[in-house]
């Protein structure tokens, strides 16, 4: 024994000696948030150490819950929680905590998941509880704030289970933490090996295929413990092509559903001068190449027809995925070591790398990107005229695509122990983080290079040469974008590769005290302090072509979509907090317990000042069946890095031009640069998306009130509810392209941050800046149930049901301009085209578990209620929303996406030599995203929220030791 024990010492000393010199890597955080010991946590609720004495069992007996740092004996408290366990973990299937998470009925809006390509691509998870947002938000390992906020980052083999508040905490924990907090409690004192096999395809051709491994190893001694793990899993690509739904891009028009694409076409779209095109013999100014002409002279051309059935525009569709492919791999690392019976040393750590990509459809390349426009003095010309605007898509180079490689690595170590013979105990320690990206894109072009070679040129002894007789370019090649594929050859040599890097690093040192204070007659007044330290770097240093040369119009030397702002800063925060918790009366009657907790926060912040939040809990417990719970949390958000210092940003945002056809009106300065009969021609407009370093904390509240009731008259059963509000003042955000838009052509506003193109009237630019301008107004009930049936031969059932009902969901662009004000509660708008997602009224999820002996089998079913999409109208009340009907005399549009549910189902068998499989298949009667043509940005749905991959067969082997 004793060789044991010095062998275990010395493993557990060596990882520190690792985690301090980051040698090996870099580790994630362990500490329990509220100074306790994580043994403490994990043995209360099932996935800890047993204890070595009757004395520490009862101490064991307090422990902590998220959403407070006081360590108490209920489990059920003023808090909200819900809970996924270990088990449940595995019953799903899932290889990320990403596709585990994103299923909760609290979860709406638009977080991004792997099946978003067109603005995803990097392998990446977020959460939006409430639908506020990613950003609002706080995610947490251990109690302690995880720093890249990627769900995927963390291997899931080390995760014990998943706590969801769903209530606002940041005097708990500080910033972000609005919406809700998820806190990922990891797996300690795990003795012996358990190694998992996973393998997936999909039941479309196979496609999709995922592949993964997980070994954990760990070892209990008298003295600590230590746990390491690996993991590797690996994800292919399913094409938008290879879906029904999303292989042609689709439009409806008032019922009338047609094929609808891009205006950027492989025949080329070129805008004419009205007066040029007419004296050419064209009744429009829009022309596309004839195919099969060889497009040298106007003859070869045609009217370009931008909608309607038998349109020109191109079917970018089939070229787009429904599932990025996505490879992973990491390590971890936890362990704790006794110094005496009082301190106790702690390590945890994880570092995670994801290869990942995106693939979108060949460049539309944007004359009016180039930099000067096709020039009538080019030998391939067959106009005369100078032609800036128009635009053709690059089937010669082949399709985009973005490949990112993060690196993702945290770690958390320090001390804790007991003062004393006290009830108080310590914890302090250090938390470091980092995450680094590197990202390339491929199918663009040198901007400055084409420039030249679509401008002036001639023959020099019949070799096309760029330039005029008396100045030729040396080493450049005209290039013939009237018919391109003649080109192929000086279209390749003009190509590159857009890359860019960023680094982001969170050092925080933390020390936290909790324990008893004084007796009343009602029990223990409970208290917790502690103060912590903060700084968050962050760079993003991008090529020098796709660089931002010009901050005002977000261009670069390539395609806006490919340029990046340069950033660099670092931010930091000191704080203050503490709670209260105070038994008021116990055992007296109609009373059975009542308890307040009260909190307080104080943060300074290096570059956005200085915030108070305060927070009040109530418990009232009447018998001992019925809790009745409520809160009032002052919550706030600072500004991050992005916010602070992140440059502008170009964005390809889809707009309707209130200007376009009847709505033209001379004089409106919103229509000032377009002309009678304008017609909008293109989906997209350039959108500038930039921080502001003077941007203030958001500030609002959050208030919960609800009950949690355990009949015991029936066995087995939970019921609970809560009502819950949350608004938020000072919103950091962008005014939005469309609401910007409207708001000069409705009242004149903003109209100096639209640009018109000066040839052909459409909208070029759209200045849409960061600011502290907006507010949010949040509400809904939760409602859940649990139900362990009684016992039958047959075997033993639990039905879970976990509910959300969103009755109120608003949004003011402006705080306190109505003319701005949307509410979106029942609708969706494409986050793409400004909105901020899917806000279906109700949502749920329900849960049927079977077990009998070694086996078991769940169902679980996934419910979206139907949604509202379409135009923005405004109403008589002044409030914008989705338009309630269709109206075709106003060109409003109106559609529902019906109500979605899809059911997944498992079987389980546990052998007796601890080898089990797990079976199951996801989508099992391969339910269909509902379809939202044109208002679903990627595949003509919500890939956000429905599910895209269909009809899924999975396994799991899984062996312990």
């Amino acid at each position: 024994m004793k060789v044991y024990k010095n062998r275990l010492g010395l493993a557990i000393r060596a990882a520190f000696v690792m985690g301090a010199g980051f040698v090996a890597t870099a580790y994630a955080q362990d500490a329990n948030p509220a100074g306790d010991t994580a043994t403490t946590q994990s043995a209360a609720q099932g996935g800890g150490q047993a204890a070595p004495d009757s004395k520490q069992a009862k101490q064991l007996e307090a422990v902590t819950v998220t959403g407070s740092r006081i360590r108490r004996v209920d489990v059920e408290t003023v808090n909200p929680v819900v809970t996924i366990d270990r088990a449940q973990i595995e019953r799903t299937g899932k290889v990320t905590l990403g596709d585990l998470v994103q299923q909760l009925p609290e979860i709406a809006g638009a977080a991004t998941n792997p099946t978003v390509n067109n603005g995803g691509g990097d392998g990446a998870s977020t959460v939006s509880l409430r639908g506020l947002g990613s950003q609002r938000t706080l995610l947490l390992l251990d109690g302690h704030r995880l720093a890249y906020q990627d769900l995927n980052s963390i291997p899931l083999a080390m995760i014990e289970r998943v706590e969801v508040l769903k209530d606002g905490a940041s005097t708990i924990y500080g910033s972000d933490a609005i919406g809700g907090v998820v806190n990922f409690i990891t797996r300690k004192n795990f003795q012996g090996a358990q190694f998992n096999v996973d393998y997936g395809l999909s039941d479309h051709g196979g496609d999709g295929k995922r592949r993964g491994f997980s070994a954990v190893f760990g070892q209990n001694g008298e003295k600590g413990n230590i746990s390491v793990g690996v993991n590797y899993n690996k994800q292919d690509a399913i094409s938008a092509g290879r879906r029904d739904f999303s292989k042609v891009a689709l439009y409806n028009d008032f019922g009338d559903i047609f094929a609808q694409g891009s205006s950027n076409i492989p025949g080329g779209r070129y805008d004419l001068p009205p007066g040029v095109a007419a004296a050419l013999g064209f009744n429009c100014s829009k022309l596309t190449r004839i195919d099969g002409r060889p497009g040298t002279s106007p003859s070869d051309f045609r009217c370009y027809k931008g909608s309607g059935p038998g349109n020109d525009t191109y079917n970018y569709a089939p070229y787009n995925l429904e599932m990025t492919p996505a490879e992973r791999g990491g390590i971890f690392v936890n362990g704790n070591y006794d110094f005496s019976d009082k301190v106790q040393a702690y390590f945890t750590g994880f570092t995670q790398k994801t290869r990942s990509n995106y693939e979108l459809a060949p460049l539309p390349l944007l004359f009016t990107e180039i930099g000067a426009p096709l020039s009538k003095n080019s030998i391939y010309n067959p106009f005369g005229v100078d032609i800036s605007s128009g635009g053709w898509r690059d089937v010669v180079g082949g399709d985009r695509l973005g490949k990112y490689s993060t690196q993702a690595d945290q770690m958390n170590m320090g001390f804790r122990g007991q003062f004393g013979q006290s009830t108080w105990q310590w914890d302090a320690g250090v938390v470091w983080a980092r995450t680094t990206q590197k990202s390339s894109f491929t199918g663009y072009y040198y901007n400055a290079g084409l420039a030249q070679a679509v401008g002036p040129s001639f023959y020099d002894n019949g070799v096309p040469t760029c330039g005029t007789p008396s100045n030729p370019i040396s080493n450049c090649v005209p290039v013939n974008l009237f018919n391109p594929q003649t080109s192929a050859d000086a279209l390749a040599k003009l190509r590159v590769t857009p890359s860019s890097q960023s680094y982001a690093s969170e050092k925080t040192a933390y020390a936290t005290a909790n324990g008893e204070l004084f007796n009343l007659p009602a029990g223990a007044v409970s208290a917790s302090i502690g103060a912590e330290y903060r700084k968050d770097t962050s760079s993003l240093t991008p090529d020098f072509v796709s660089l931002i040369t010009d901050p005002e119009a977000g261009t670069c030397l390539t395609s806006t979509d490919a340029c990046r702002a340069a950033q660099s800063g670092s931010t930091n925060v000191k704080e203050l907090y503490g709670e209260l918790f105070v038994p008021l009366l116990a055992d007296q009657p109609f009373v059975k317990s009542m308890n307040i907790t009260l909190g307080g926060r104080y943060s300074k912040f290096s570059k956005a000042g200085s915030t108070k939040n305060g927070r009040v809990g109530f418990e009232y417990r009447p018998v001992d069946d019925l809790l009745i719970r409520g809160t009032v949390d002052q919550v706030f958000r600072a500004p991050t890095i992005s916010d602070l210092f992140g440059g502008v940003t170009p964005s390809s945002d889809t707009y309707k031009d209130p200007c376009s056809g009847a709505g033209y009106a001379a004089g409106n300065p919103a229509c000032a640069g377009a002309s009678p009969g304008f017609v909008q021609g293109q989906s997209q407009t350039r959108s500038l998306y930039g921080s502001n370093s003077s941007l203030k904390p958001e500030h609002g509240r959050s208030i919960s009130w609800g009950f949690v009731y355990d009949p015991h008259y029936i066995e087995g059963l939970s019921l609970s509810a809560d009502l819950w509000r949350i608004y938020l003042k000072d919103t950091i955000g962008n005014i939005g392209t469309q609401t910007i838009i409207d708001q000069c052509y409705n009242f004149s506003r903003y109209c100096g941050l639209i640009t018109r193109n000066p040839v052909n009237g459409e909208i070029d630019t759209v200045n849409n800046t960061e600011q502290n301008v907006g507010r949010l107004d949040v509400s809904g009930i939760d409602f859940g149930v649990r139900y362990k049936l009684p016992e039958f031969s047959f075997g033993t059932f639990v039905v879970t049901l976990d509910t959300t009902y969103l009755k109120e969901y608003n949004r003011e662009a402006i705080a306190g301009d109505l003319s701005s004000k949307y509410k979106f509660a029942g609708t969706y708008y494409a986050s793409a085209n400004g909105g901020d997602g899917n806000f279906a009224r109700l949502r749920g999820l329900l849960g049927v578990q079977w077990s009998l002996g070694d086996f078991d089998a769940s169902i679980r079913t996934r419910y979206v209620s139907r949604v509202r999409f379409g135009d923005i109208v405004a109403t008589p009340s002044g409030y914008s929303t989705i338009a309630q009907a269709s109206d075709p005399d106003t060109g409003v549009q109106s559609f529902h996406a019906g109500a979605y549910a899809k059911t997944d189902l498992q079987f389980g068998y546990q052998t007796p030599w601890n080898f089990r499989l797990d079976v199951g298949i996801d989508n099992a009667f391969d339910k269909k995203p509902p379809m939202l043509w044109q208002y679903g940005f990627n595949g003509n749905t919500d890939e956000r929220t429905y599910d895209t991959v269909g009809r899924y067969y999975w396994t799991r082997i899984s062996m312990k030791f």
